[in-house]
């Protein structure tokens, strides 16, 4: 009896740690800069590393505020992410920025502390407040259906640098 409860204990052990093992050797995909926001993208880790960039490259800085636990922000992700258009812009024109937590350039909360929120900084740091989605009470703001809006003004962006500056 002592025999058989030894051998069935040292099975047990066996069992479960061959069971942690597996279960930490499970692969998990490593977390990026893009957060799922589109990893082909090169992604900058600060917004100071951002406007450092956008001023050298004389690129726009598209700084986008989101957090997690956001379900708005997650639909805009997802959509984000898959738009081909926007990813190739964002990946070759643009200085690219995501952002979980606020910064100290209160121009980038013109109307308030809000996510998901994208907003534009040209290549002399001037924050283009005058680059807005489509809704008046979050002008920043936009929704997965919003898209073809956002494209435009990432065109937009882009065509102020070669007017403006």
């Amino acid at each position: 009896m002592m025999h058989s409860t030894l051998a069935l204990s040292l099975l047990l052990i066996a069992v479960s740690s061959n069971l942690a093992m597996a279960i930490k050797k499970e692969k998990r995909a490593p977390q990026t800069l893009s957060r799922g926001w589109g990893d082909d993208i090169t992604w900058v880790q600060t917004y100071e590393e951002g406007l450092f960039q956008a001023r050298k490259s004389n690129k726009p800085l598209m700084v986008i505020h989101h957090l997690e636990d956001c379900q708005y922000c997650q639909a805009l992700k997802k959509v984000f992410a898959e738009n081909e258009e926007i990813q190739e812009m964002a990946q070759n024109n643009f200085i690219m920025l995501n952002l979980m937590h606020e910064t100290t350039d209160k121009n980038l909360s013109p109307d308030g502390q809000y996510v998901p929120r994208i907003m534009f900084v040209d290549p002399s740091l001037t924050v283009r407040a005058d680059i807005t989605g489509r809704y008046s009470n979050r002008l920043y703001t936009y929704e997965p259906q919003d898209i073809p809006f956002l494209i435009e003004n990432m065109k937009k962006a882009l065509r102020l640098i070669q007017t403006e500056l």
